[in-house]
């Protein structure tokens, strides 16, 4: 194919700006709240491990500085979804616990999808870290559709 009629194709099957902007607009709106849907469902699965959530495990297990935890969890707490208590570590609030709730229902949803399509287990539990921030409610429907029928 020529350079030429690369552009055309490429130009061609460019969506229209107003759906192209809102697709974008849906994907910045999901990496925006994937921060705190990661933090409220480690705390909620701490809670439920180990019987506490503290900035130091939650810095540990994402990898990031300790100071990034802390930061997330106020931002956390500022949008109604986490409380503290001194030397007690993080809870969550009845809207995190349901937020920490719906994150793992679409986690374990998406990771059968992928491992019914013969991903392998890591691979399938990684790229669900990504995918349950992005995809809709609609395609949520379908992958439970798609995996009643394959059983």
């Amino acid at each position: 194919m020529t350079l030429r009629k690369a552009k055309l194709v490429t130009a061609a099957a460019m969506p229209a700006e107003p759906t192209q902007a809102r697709r974008f607009s849906k994907a910045r709106a999901a990496q925006s709240t994937a921060l705190l849907e990661d933090y409220a469902e480690l705390i909620a699965d701490l809670h439920d491990t180990a019987g506490e959530a503290r900035p130091t495990d939650i810095a540990r297990r994402l990898g990031v500085s300790h100071a990034t935890a802390i930061k997330n969890v106020a931002r956390l707490k500022r949008e109604g979804l986490a409380t503290s208590k001194p030397y007690r570590g993080i809870f969550l609030t009845s809207e995190g616990n349901a937020l920490a709730q719906r994150v793992r229902s679409r986690h374990r949803l998406v990771v059968e999808v992928l491992l019914a399509l013969g991903i392998p287990a890591e691979t399938a539990e990684q790229d669900a870290e990504g995918i349950e921030h992005h995809v809709s409610a609609v395609t949520l429907v379908a992958f439970d559709r798609f995996l009643k029928r394959s059983r």
